[in-house]
């Protein structure tokens, strides 16, 4: 992953002071982890290398913008997702269609021990897109819940309830597998 948020909030700052090193930094450090949530949101790497450079070119066009700087990972996320969604709504020319969220749901945390990266990885391709995304943001991508809110635009509440039913349906995608969940 990336860098902690003070050490990213440095070098945004630099990159908001013009120095151009600062946004290659930022570049090496978060473009792995950017490139394989794009990835598993599109299924494909080419199309992950035109999206992730997209959402590159937002990242440098907003810097300048970026009110706080410790708050980089998430930022870039939410630019992440954006680019995904647009290209999305684009690919299938349909109106984003809102999920009934459920309330209140239960804490199920025993999964993220019990199911490695490659199990994850495995059974992403069974889910559909609001269960992979919130899937690959906390486990994946070991973003806190609070941060997935703020990248996903909805309250942790939500996020809760969407990693409850994405957990229970990757369980069923990966016992098709073969995989013990």
């Amino acid at each position: 992953m990336g860098g902690d948020g003070r050490r990213d909030g440095l070098v945004v700052v630099r990159c908001q002071l013009g120095e151009r090193e600062a946004f290659r930094e930022l570049v090496r450090a978060w473009h792995a982890p950017l490139w394989r949530y794009v990835r598993s949101m599109v299924g494909s790497a080419h199309l992950a290398d035109d999206l992730a450079q997209e959402a590159w070119v937002a990242v440098l066009r907003g810097l300048p913008r970026l009110r706080q700087p410790e708050r980089f990972a998430p930022w870039l996320f939410t630019i992440a997702r954006r680019v995904v969604v647009d290209h999305l709504r684009q690919a299938y020319q349909a109106p984003e269609t809102s999920v009934e969220e459920v309330e209140a749901a239960l804490d199920d945390d025993s999964l993220s021990g019990v199911l490695t990266t490659m199990q994850v990885e495995a059974g992403l391709d069974g889910l559909p897109p609001l269960e992979r995304e919130v899937l690959v943001l906390f486990h994946l991508q070991d973003l806190p819940l609070a941060a997935c809110a703020e990248v996903l635009g909805v309250p942790p509440g939500t996020v809760k309830s969407r990693l409850h039913r994405a957990r229970r349906m990757l369980r069923s995608v990966l016992a098709e597998k073969g995989y013990e969940a």
